[in-house]
């Protein structure tokens, strides 16, 4: 486990919105831009990646980085992490690994004679489990009730976790060796699923620029604070989804239950996912109301993730992706002023 101890450099809060009270649309796209350009000095050539970091993290939402090793999925976590001036714990998970290892521990002070509580990496305002799936399901199970709750349990006791709170995992492909499937319970409180993919040649050659004489994580600085978050958040709160929209959601989450090449459908957890992030990345296009694109856009990240295929979608070769895919294509979109 290491730490990394935010920064004090400070970031000016956005414009308010028209009640006074915080900062509007504008004031989130500025805040935004900011962290975006931040982390794309880090992560070259990926701007739709972290584009729907970011939409994640505006989501309060958590997010899971799948692909090979090599291709940047933890630094695109850390540099995330990096741009907002916030508390920041990276855990790096291993099968020896134990659950009180994450959430915390009791441990006696000989001191005061009584048992005091010591705070797991979990204590943090973004947390970044990297490589989650190399640890035993057991432990990775210790991060499911701060993931959903935001609060964590220990010996009887709750604590509730600061926010923004927000969990930042990386895992490798199922197949690579010594990896454990997640199971689907924490599938499911993971708002959105992406894939680094390999860099075209001319962002490869950028990198080997930027990387060639330092780590351009080691001068990212933060551009925001963690109470810009948290204003930014109560925006996308307040964006409009009209009922035709959220009947489009629903409309496309239910056909995942039964739709025959798959044997595990989306929960309604995955549809309220599918709108707050559809909030989120309607707000970064400074839109206060949500479209049918802002569903379509994210309905791959959001829900393949989730399902299961049937075991002859899999003979196939049929991913889960293809399936939502054909899905949006397939269902009507609601028309213009519904």
């Amino acid at each position: 486990m290491e730490t990394d101890p935010p920064a004090s450099h400070p970031a000016p809060h956005g414009a308010t919105g028209r009640d006074g009270a915080g900062p509007g649309l504008d004031g989130l796209a500025q805040v935004a831009n900011k962290i975006r350009d931040a982390v794309e000095t880090v992560i070259e050539g990926k701007p739709s990646v972290v584009r729907l970091a970011l939409t994640v993290l505006l989501a309060e939402g958590h997010l899971l980085i799948e692909d090979v090793p090599g291709v940047g999925k933890t630094m695109l976590a850390k540099a995330l992490a990096r741009s907002v001036d916030c508390s920041v714990r990276r855990v790096q998970f291993t099968p020896d690994l134990l659950p009180s290892d994450i959430t915390g521990v009791s441990a006696y002070n000989q001191e005061l004679r009584e048992f005091e509580f010591k705070p797991g990496p979990v204590f943090a305002n973004i947390v970044v489990g990297d490589e989650i799936n190399r640890a035993s399901p057991k432990t990775q199970s210790a991060l499911l009730e701060c993931m959903e709750e935001r609060q964590v349990t220990v010996d009887g006791t709750t604590y509730t976790l600061e926010p923004p709170f927000m969990v930042i995992s990386t895992q490798n492909p199922v197949e690579m060796e010594g990896t454990y499937p997640l199971p689907e319970a924490q599938r499911d409180r993971f708002t959105a699923r992406i894939s680094m993919g390999y860099p075209d040649p001319a962002a490869e050659l950028e990198m080997l620029e930027t990387h060639g004489e330092a780590s351009p994580l080691d001068r990212l600085t933060p551009v925001a604070h963690a109470a810009d978050v948290r204003d930014l958040i109560d925006v996308v709160r307040r964006q409009h989804v009209s009922p035709a929209v959220r009947q489009y959601a629903i409309d496309l989450v239910s056909a995942t239950r039964t739709h025959p090449e798959l044997r595990l459908g989306a929960s309604p957890r995955a549809t309220l996912h599918l709108v707050r992030a559809a909030r989120a990345y309607a707000a970064l296009d400074e839109r206060d109301y949500v479209v049918p694109d802002d569903v379509q856009e994210l309905a791959v990240p959001v829900l393949a993730h989730r399902l299961l295929p049937t075991a002859e979608a899999q003979m196939d070769r049929r991913r889960p992706e293809q399936v939502v895919a054909d899905l949006v294509e397939r269902l009507p979109v609601p028309s213009p002023g519904k």
